[in-house]
């Protein structure tokens, strides 16, 4: 059975390799192609999205703390009810005080009552004031917001009606790059994913162009392009790491 496999193995050359790694690239070229025509869109509508998001949460808070001023000022009403009901029981404790220090203290308590009355009154306007920052805040906000949310309606019509036009033919592009994926040496497409990843233009895998890498076009010595040519092995540029073959395997002339 090892015999079989290691014999199986060696009925692909190094040739054959190549080329289906070459048509690979072709195919993920053309799906970079249809990226392109794409452009920025799918992240256009991604940042609107995020955007809207984070204001629909903004407003969100801002009722919420809205909410909090209103209950913090039913809080301080009570407060001066209390107050008052406190300074009416002194007032009226004073036609029955005994001697000087009963008067000063139910004076004094009158007076503290007084001043938690003023400064229940102060947060009172102080929380109008945060609510009617907050309302238009939100009023703005929700303008803001409608805004992006037209913009992205727009945007994600724009991008549909680009997916729909090249979604069927992306598919088939895919399909093909997949059962070309099933013929190369999974070490080798591994390889051939990780330089595509890593380059601005997604080619991993290029031909000699005037004696140069197809890809960072710098110079190739002669003796590497000849060994390029024979096709026994597997040559990547020493500047860039791509694999490089010879025009004729990319069916391109020389």
């Amino acid at each position: 059975m090892a015999t079989k496999k290691v014999s199986a193995e060696k009925e692909i050359t190094v040739e054959e390799k190549l080329s289906n790694l070459y048509q690979l690239q072709t195919m993920m070229s053309e799906i970079d192609k249809i990226k392109t025509l794409r452009g920025e869109l799918p992240l256009e509508v991604q940042d609107l999205e995020d955007e809207i998001a984070g204001l629909e949460t903004r407003l969100q808070n801002y009722q919420t703390e809205i909410k909090e001023y209103e209950r913090a000022v039913v809080d301080q009403k009570n407060k001066i009810a209390d107050s008052t009901a406190l300074i009416e029981r002194y007032k009226g404790q004073l036609d029955n005080v005994r001697n000087n220090r009963e008067f000063d203290n139910l004076t004094k308590e009158i007076e503290f009552q007084g001043l938690e009355i003023e400064f229940a009154q102060k947060k009172i306007r102080e929380f109008g004031e945060a609510v009617n920052n907050k309302r238009a805040e939100i009023d703005r906000l929700s303008e803001v917001l409608d805004g992006r949310k037209a913009d992205l309606v727009q945007k994600r019509n724009e991008l549909e009606e680009i997916v729909s036009e090249t979604k069927q033919e992306e598919e088939k592009l895919r399909e093909r790059a997949k059962k070309l994926e099933a013929g190369v040496d999974p070490r080798l497409l591994t390889a051939f994913k990780r330089i595509r990843k890593g380059t601005r233009n997604g080619l991993a895998v290029v031909y000699i162009q005037r004696d140069s890498c197809g890809g960072c076009f710098n110079k190739i010595p002669p003796q590497k392009q000849m060994d390029i040519k024979l096709r026994k092995k597997i040559i990547v540029c020493e500047y860039c790491g791509r694999v490089m073959i010879d025009p004729e395997l990319a069916g391109v002339e020389d």
